[in-house]
């Protein structure tokens, strides 16, 4: 048994996040931990709400809330969409968090014991119109790199160039979009991450089995230009962590706190903190998944993320915690997505374009959802959801291909032998050649699984569900029936112990269906097929079942001309 700790990329909490998020980050991590618990390890999926920064001040002031009761109710409202959609996150935590507070303010001491932070006075943008300096991802401009014009201050979404605001031409406002700024000075804390770089990149030279996309996004911000710079982890905000060295003051920080992007990350170990305290457990609980020298040193640490978080992750997390010269994990593999897109354009929050996560629970079950976002995750180019597309999958991989199954299996058993499985009869050529095939089909599903290849694993699984629809046509027991009613039985005894393998290899991707399907083979055995001849002969003969309702309805052109419609526009 393995110990694995998985974390997905944050969600902000400035609102209701789109599908394109889900598939980037949470969906994904959900899959793997649902199937490594399946498969024994002892798992630990954590992740959180990311609620500090201007972006959150900034939601609660068209509310006309309290920042601090903005996002306290958005992350009830985002833990709510999280279990709408089966997330089984062992804790969904919040960095606001007293732990979130005294880890950052520790890690920001320890660096700055090794040397690793700086004071620097610098020149910051001041507007006017807004009266407030303006954080850098509130300016907006042309990006000096590759002509985007709507690059932010602190980084280009075109092209992922690190930026500062002074880069970008025709700077303006993001907040009012006033051009009336000042450049004022003022003092600020930076990790001084140059100094980490050799570290850094010997590191991520040895992650030989890292996807192509973490790896080349990392080295590009290490060796391009000139390198990996120092980076600021304080702002002039009233909302965030204060800043402070360990427990003690800061002198000449009064007033200001820490960076989000510094403090967010290391949420991942604060909420981690949270469980324990959520759970009546001791720090020791904690600590021996996140310290090497408290029994971390024996757990895999896997990150999910889309590509856009990938430089936090493999360039400034990494170096707080290298910096602080403490054992803490590192992680050793980052799944990194490119993005989703939208129906011949982009998902975007900002401008409510695209199907959003409450939106689509409206909509649809989960499972629906669940099953087309990961089946089409955009694990080596960027993918694009239509609803064209989006009605084939549902129709043909869930409603034809495995909920028919499930139906007519059931329902011709209970017509002609009644909702028990049948006795009598035995295994013939057709009945061995399928375990045959499904065997290594189920070996390759699991090497998917870890390997975390999810399009493939995705596609291995669609396979072994019409293995069984190809052989129930082949075998025909509703023609059998009529002339050799054994010969039936036995082909409807393997088709309904096939229901019990499928709801446990699909538990992963669609766990409601699964649940179904198990509930409808009134068993609990959900015992993962080792032995697959073992595993198809789980439900003996006699033993009852029922008939479930319709696993997946197809979706009518009516109704998806009508989404399209509805999701033409930004939400409003």
């Amino acid at each position: 048994m393995a110990r694995i700790l998985i974390t997905s990329a944050l969600p902000y909490i400035n609102g209701i996040k789109h599908l394109g998020n889900l598939v980037g980050s949470q969906l994904p991590a959900d899959l793997y931990a649902r199937y490594m618990r399946q498969r024994g390890h002892e798992v630990m999926f954590i992740c959180a709400t990311d609620e500090h920064g201007t972006p959150a001040e900034l939601a609660a002031a068209k509310t006309g809330e309290d920042v601090a009761e903005y996002c306290a109710r958005m992350h009830d409202v985002q833990a709510e969409l999280a279990e709408g959609f089966r997330l089984s996150f062992d804790h969904y935590g919040r960095s606001s968090s007293a732990r979130n507070h005294a880890l950052t303010q520790h890690f920001a001491g320890k660096l700055a014991e090794n040397g690793f932070i700086e004071e620097v006075s610098e020149k910051q943008v001041y507007s006017h119109a807004d009266g407030r300096f303006l954080p850098d991802r509130y300016i907006e401009g042309t990006c000096p790199n590759c002509g985007y014009d709507k690059a932010r201050g602190d980084q280009c979404e075109n092209c992922t160039k690190q930026l500062d605001p002074t880069d970008l031409i025709n700077p303006r406002s993001a907040i009012s979009g006033s051009t009336d700024l000042e450049v004022r000075e003022t003092k600020h804390l930076y990790l001084r991450q140059s100094l980490l770089k050799d570290e850094i990149d010997r590191w991520i030279d040895s992650q030989t089995d890292w996807p192509i996309l973490t790896t080349s996004i990392a080295r590009k911000w290490l060796h391009d230009g000139d390198g990996l710079q120092d980076r600021g982890i304080t702002r002039d905000l009233k909302w965030g962590v204060p800043v402070k060295k360990g427990d003690a003051d800061w002198p000449g920080m009064e007033g200001k706190v820490f960076y989000v992007w510094f403090d967010a990350p290391i949420e991942y170990i604060a909420a981690t903190a949270e469980w324990a305290d959520a759970n009546g457990k001791s720090d020791t609980d904690w600590e021996r998944w996140w310290r090497t020298d408290k029994g971390g040193d024996d757990v895999r640490y896997v990150q999910f993320m889309g590509k856009d978080n990938v430089p936090f992750h493999t360039l400034s997390f990494p170096a707080t915690i290298m910096g602080s010269r403490e054992p803490w994990k590192l992680v050793d593999y980052i799944k990194s997505f490119n993005y989703l897109n939208y129906d011949g354009g982009q998902f975007s929050t900002s401008q409510g374009r695209g199907v959003f996560m409450d939106q689509a629970l409206e909509i649809l079950p989960a499972d629906y959802w669940r099953w087309w976002l990961l089946s089409h995750a955009p694990e080596n180019s960027d993918s694009e959801f239509t609803w064209e597309n989006f009605q084939a999958s549902v129709n043909k991989d869930l409603a034809d291909v495995l909920g028919n199954f499930v139906s007519r299996v059931t329902k011709f058993c209970r017509s002609k032998f009644g909702e028990a499985v049948p006795e009598g009869g035995t295994f013939g050529p057709a009945e061995e050649a399928l375990i045959a095939d499904l065997t290594p089909r189920i070996r390759a599903y699991e090497a998917h699984m870890e390997a975390m290849e999810i399009r493939k694993a995705a596609g291995e699984l669609r396979a072994i569900w019409v293995a069984g629809n190809e052989y129930l046509q082949s075998a025909a027991p509703w023609s059998a029936f009529k002339t050799a009613p054994e010969t039936a039985a036995a082909q409807i005894r393997l088709a309904l112990n096939l229901i019990r393998l499928y709801a446990v290899l699909s538990r992963p991707f669609i766990p409601d269906a699964a649940a179904s399907m198990l509930a409808a083979m009134q068993t609990r055995d959900d015992r993962w097929p080792d032995d697959v001849p073992a595993a198809l002969a789980a439900l003996p003969s006699g033993h009852a079942f029922t008939v479930p309702d319709v696993l997946f309805h197809k979706i009518t052109d009516e109704e998806r001309e009508g989404w399209q419609e509805k999701f033409a526009g930004a939400r409003v």
